[in-house]
């Protein structure tokens, strides 16, 4: 027998269909063994060893694995082909060695970027040895994260400072802050405009001033009313122009490339409104039914199979004007890209039979559509540019007419398929011929300052400075608004909260290079050069980790006083830019003060002067308060207080812990149920069974600390009751608690 191990439970069904008899096919439900959480997992003094621990809830898949190892002759490691699942692999074979399980069986690896019977039995007759430079790849990418971890989280714990600081996210967190910095500052330019409502042979049109009195007129030339009201009571109407020269001239457009891992974010994001993380959800389910290829990856090739059924289908359905001669070929950017990897595609083209709906179909259709049209002939257009005199001044306008779709019938990047035309059309017209000048029309602008970022700009600026992977897009997304160091508002555009603005304004003053674009996107090259073999993994952790950690250890006895200080000057002008930062109560100097229970604006004069302002993220706005309030007397003896431990209510007999509620949101009938303890107990509902233990998974919707799914003793805080796949993946790669019982070396 044959036994075939891949990541995904869903991805091993399809697989177990394609084989048949005499194979087993088994998932590893992800990573199944990761560092022990806890400082002193990875020794810096001896060539940085790790220590691995089995992860929660994968004893039972492990088990199950090696119970059908038993009865196989030959084990095929199938995890993904990237640098993750080049490390499963290897984990799941140090494991099964170590447990001397594997004596007489013969070990492969294979990899396959599409899940179709061709591919996977091509992959079985291709195998080849676990790439151990992707492996010491990943192992660089995981010791760094976790030594930045554990080095440099703590120091924010103690100051209040912030959840954690990651290698990547807080680079992310860094480029939000200074945008939201340009925003703030950005000051607004005054400038007008003068257009001319024309008409010739019954065809209205617009043509914009473009020169007067000899002189040229750009968009900032015209600076305010006054100096537009001259120029348009120079002009006066109504008036008759004369075209004094046209410009024709024939252009072409080329169809975008195929989706890479960051082009599928960007459009998926502006297209379907899908963040990046609900994006890569549905490609992988996508994937792992075999609809489409490996959806991380950031090479635009296409195979010449593809190639070729792509190109049979257009014949088909468009006809030869819409096939180019030759296939268009489109070269990856990305200097590291795995050329061997595809673009993000559809597996079939032909006869191919589609079940989808929801998400998985809008995305599909998204890829579909895309991928056919960057094999389509180019569109055609026909501008004409025309300019007509006008008394002292020239008018130019610009028609462009579409008169070939090419790609565009079938795809247009970047707005909706349903608004695809933009063609602005002219008479037709003549050099001398006169016309009609019905109105002026002038309007005020002012410059605007830079838009903040959608995750679709974010994911391609840092695409742009070399920062994260294909791999990585989703989870930097979803993980600086989970540990809300950022939010989103009506607009789904990124601001930093307070404790994203107080992160930075740390980071950057301590760990400069932590939040550094340049130093973050060598980091991001040199672990690419460990997995292309150009370097070797302990000169890249050294070179790396010695300086960082020479950092943390400075930094460990800097004064909070200093730290506060340094804070402060980084964000007083967001913080007072309008009222400044003068108490006014006492007259004292404002500035930021860290808690426990967040940051707050507060006075250099306390106690003497209890002023406070309480800071808010949902709009960046301060709300004043005149006191501090910690305790709040509701009636009946029954008392709210904020203690050492949190908010509780008090009978002064009993007290009641009350961590869902605030001094604005209490109120005298839920400290009465609080403290009655009569609250009804919700059951929980069963999600399903997980497949790496047999055990059930319970939603909880009525936790202490909100909803939660728990399975065999392992439990995890959910926003709402997620579907059994998610659920599963949940609780299998919990990451265990992290414990700082020990110094890190």
């Amino acid at each position: 027998m044959n036994l075939l191990i891949v990541e995904s439970p869903s991805k091993a069904k399809t697989i177990e269909k394609y084989l048949g008899s005499g194979w087993r096919v088994i998932a590893s439900v992800g990573h199944v063994r990761d560092l022990v959480p806890e400082s002193g997992s990875v020794d810096t003094e001896h060539d940085f060893k790790p220590k691995w621990q089995i992860m929660p809830g994968k004893e039972k898949q492990l088990k199950l694995i090696i119970d059908e190892l038993k009865k196989a002759d030959n084990i095929y490691l199938a995890s993904d082909p990237d640098r993750e699942g080049e490390a499963i692999a290897w984990h799941i074979n140090d494991i099964l060695n170590a447990r001397d399980v594997l004596k007489g069986k013969n070990v492969y690896r294979v990899a396959f970027h599409e899940i179709t019977k061709n591919a996977i039995m091509e992959a079985l007759k291709n195998p080849r040895d676990i790439d151990n430079n992707l492996v010491d790849a990943y192992l660089v990418r995981r010791i760094l994260d976790y030594l930045i971890g554990f080095g440099i989280s703590p120091l924010l714990w103690k100051r209040n400072l912030g959840k954690s600081a990651g290698r990547v996210q807080s680079v992310a967190v860094r480029l939000v802050v200074d945008r939201e910095k340009e925003i703030e500052s950005f000051k607004p330019v005054e400038f007008w405009s003068v257009a001319a409502n024309c008409n010739f042979d019954k065809t209205d049109f617009t043509a914009n001033l473009v020169k007067h009195n000899g002189k040229k007129i750009d968009k900032m030339t015209i600076e305010n009313k006054t100096m537009v009201d001259e120029i348009v009571n120079s002009i006066e109407t109504p008036l008759t122009g004369k075209i004094s020269n046209i410009e024709k001239k024939k252009s072409q457009r080329h169809a975008s490339a195929p989706f890479t891992t960051s082009t599928l974010q960007q459009e998926a994001a502006r297209k379907l409104r899908f963040s990046s993380k609900r994006t890569m959800s549905t490609a992988q389910k996508l994937y792992e039914q075999g609809f489409i290829t490996y959806m991380r990856t950031d090479a635009t090739n296409l195979s010449n199979e593809a190639v070729a059924e792509i190109r049979e289908y257009i014949k088909s359905e468009y006809g030869d004007k819409f096939l180019p001669k030759a296939p268009n070929i489109y070269v990856t950017k990305s200097k590291n890209a795995q050329e061997a990897h595809e673009a993000i595609r559809p597996t079939h083209f032909l006869n191919q039979k589609i079940d989808l709906s929801g998400d998985e179909l809008k995305l599909y259709n998204l890829i579909w559509k895309r991928t056919i049209a960057c094999q389509m002939t180019n569109a055609e257009f026909d501008s004409v540019s025309v300019d007509i005199d006008v008394k002292n001044s020239v008018f130019h306008c610009v028609g462009t007419t579409r008169i070939f779709d090419g790609f565009m019938k079938v795809y247009i990047e970047d707005v909706d398929d349903e608004k695809e035309s933009d063609d602005v059309k002219l008479p037709v017209l003549n050099i001398g011929d006169n016309v009609d000048i019905k109105s002026l029309k002038t309007e005020q602008h002012f410059t605007q300052p830079p838009a903040r970022f959608t995750e679709a700009s974010l994911v391609k600026k840092l695409e742009e400075l070399g920062i994260g992977r294909p791999s990585t897009y989703a989870t930097i997304m979803s993980t600086i608004v989970d540990r809300q160091y950022v939010e989103m508002d009506k607009q789904h555009r990124f601001h930093p909260t307070i404790s994203g603005w107080v992160l930075i304004s740390y980071l950057s003053k301590y760990f400069k290079d932590l939040v550094d674009v340049n130093f973050t996107a060598k980091t991001e090259d040199t672990l690419d050069d460990v997995s292309n073999g150009t370097r070797d993994k302990l000169s890249s952790l050294k070179s790396f980790w010695e300086p960082t950690d020479k950092t943390i250890e400075s930094v460990r006895g800097i004064k909070t006083t200093d730290i506060i200080d340094s804070v402060n000057e980084f964000m007083n002008y967001h913080l007072f830019r309008e009222d400044g930062d003068i108490c006014p109560k006492c007259g004292g100097k404002l500035g930021i003060k860290l808690s426990k229970f967040g940051p707050f604006v507060g006075c250099s004069n306390y106690p003497k002067c209890n002023y406070t302002m309480k800071l808010t993220d949902e709009k960046s706005e301060n709300t004043p308060t005149t006191d501090t309030a910690t305790e709040k007397d509701l009636g009946e003896n029954i008392v709210f207080k904020i203690g050492k431990y949190g908010p509780y209510v008090s009978d002064g007999v009993k007290n009641v812990s009350a961590k869902k509620f605030t001094i604005e949101t209490i109120t005298l009938d839920a400290a009465r149920e609080l403290l009655s303890g009569d609250k009804k107990k919700i059951e929980p509902v069963i999600l399903g069974t997980n497949p790496a233990t047999d055990k059930p998974i319970y939603y909880y919707s009525d936790g202490r600390y909100g909803p939660y799914i728990s399975s065999n003793r392992v439990n995890v805080s959910v926003k709402e009751q997620p579907s059994l796949e998610t659920a599963i993946d949940l609780i299998n790669n919990k990451q265990p608690k992290k414990s700082f019982n020990k110094k890190a070396k």
